[in-house]
């Protein structure tokens, strides 16, 4: 394809501009190469980090200019234009750019990125809710299987998306109310975020619902991996939600602060006003207040606490020596000072056994496969080491039939026996 740029004035040549700046927008996409192979692709990004890293860490400038990334290269203009023309970076002109798929997966790989994304962890529960759909549904025991991987991974995903908006969001208000200048943009960031809390909120709620509303699938489909997995996620989930709570009260702090720190800005400019008009005696009582005040050196000032870092308590030798002198305060100060409970006896402090009764599928499913009846038979008839009701035996030929599928011989052929329909199940 050739472009043809023709000369003119005003508003024709503008237009003509835009058409061959058009043209070249279309030539590229059209003319985009795309990776065969995750072996190619890891290749490129290894081949030039050095210019992704730099790109990468002045993503936050408006753009990085050609003869910065050109050394990068070895001033090898050929290898720029391989990035380009396989989407990794975009030319403009002579400015370069990250790809923002890139850019966003290499800011959420290292966890430094400002978006905090709710919609990821609505995504999943939608997902989470039609897989266990598709499990109920499903007859077939290997498919069954893979939509309950599925359900695992589903619930892992919430789990870490929700903890990663939380860490987001509380990195994003204190960066908010730290560097940014404006008065007016930091209290409206603010309150953006604080929205965003409750977008996380409201997830949090809905990935509670689904684990109670789907209690059926749950009991039906549960395993070991899976109790494991849905435990972390209710930990996870609860954890989250306190540190919603503390990040509500940390911005309701910062908005109070913002409040006062812009209302004694602009006493402070009146003031200024009025002193350089020299009317500030006439205008204001500020005879009368300063002639009713006799402040000392000695005299507090009016401070506003904000939290300190755990980590620079924990890592930190002042850290430390302020954890000390808080603790000694309180060991010193009366009213604090609690009543110690009786001292345990050795009865109370005895190691104690419990004893749960679990039934071992390995071992069962070694029996059923050095037997010639189906799994159903199998289950029904085993001899348990302790009674089990005949919810727990179909509950068991679940498990059994979805851990083990690969090494049993799934048929299309049903019978029935205590008003239930079931699979035959032989043993390979």
């Amino acid at each position: 394809m050739h472009y043809v740029c023709f000369a003119g004035r005003g508003n024709d040549n503008a237009k003509f501009r835009s058409s061959f700046l058009l043209g070249r927008f279309f030539y590229n996409f059209l003319t985009m190469n795309n990776f065969r192979s995750i072996d190619e692709l890891i290749q490129a990004l290894s081949r030039e980090k050095a210019l992704l890293k730099e790109m990468f860490a002045k993503r936050k400038t408006l753009s990085f200019r050609m003869d910065l990334a050109e050394p990068l290269v070895d001033y090898k203009m050929s290898r720029i234009q391989y990035l380009v023309d396989y989407g990794i970076i975009r030319d403009n002109g002579n400015f370069l750019e990250l790809e923002d798929v890139y850019l966003k997966f290499f800011e959420e790989v290292l966890e430094v990125n400002e978006e905090i994304n709710v919609e990821s962890v609505k995504a999943n529960i939608d997902h989470l809710n039609e897989t266990i759909e598709y499990y109920l549904q499903e007859t077939n025991e290997s498919q069954k299987y893979n939509y309950l991987r599925e359900v695992r991974r589903s619930l892992k995903n919430i789990a870490l998306n929700t903890k990663r908006n939380v860490i987001d969001l509380k990195r994003n208000v204190d960066n908010t109310y730290k560097n940014e200048p404006n008065y007016k943009i930091k209290k409206a960031k603010l309150k953006h975020l604080d929205e965003k809390r409750d977008g996380i909120k409201l997830q949090i709620i809905e990935a509670e619902k689904v684990i109670d509303n789907q209690a059926a699938f749950f009991k039906i489909a549960m395993d070991a991996d899976l109790r494991i997995v849905v435990d972390d996620l209710r930990y996870d989930l609860n954890e989250s939600s306190h540190n919603l709570i503390e990040i509500e009260k940390q911005i309701i702090e910062y908005l109070n602060l913002i409040d006062y720190q812009s209302e004694l800005l602009k006493k402070i400019r009146l003031v200024k006003y009025f002193r350089d008009q020299q009317v500030l005696e006439t205008n204001t009582d500020v005879t009368n207040v300063l002639a009713s005040r006799n402040p000392v050196w000695m005299e507090p000032n009016v401070g506003y606490r904000i939290k300190v870092s755990l980590d620079w308590l924990r890592g930190s030798d002042d850290g430390l020596s302020v954890l000390r002198e808080v603790r000694g305060r309180k060991q010193n100060c009366n009213n604090l000072r609690k009543k110690l409970a009786d001292p345990l006896d050795e009865s109370e402090i005895a190691a104690q056994n419990i004893v749960i009764p679990m039934v071992d599928q390995t071992e069962m499913k070694n029996g059923f496969m050095a037997t010639s009846t189906d799994l159903f038979y199998y289950v029904m008839n085993y001899s348990y080491p302790y009674e089990i009701d005949l919810e727990g035996k179909l509950v068991l030929f679940c498990q059994l039939a979805s851990q083990f599928s690969d090494e049993f011989e799934i048929t299309d052929k049903y019978e029935e026996a205590y008003g239930y329909e079931y699979p035959l199940i032989y043993a390979k």
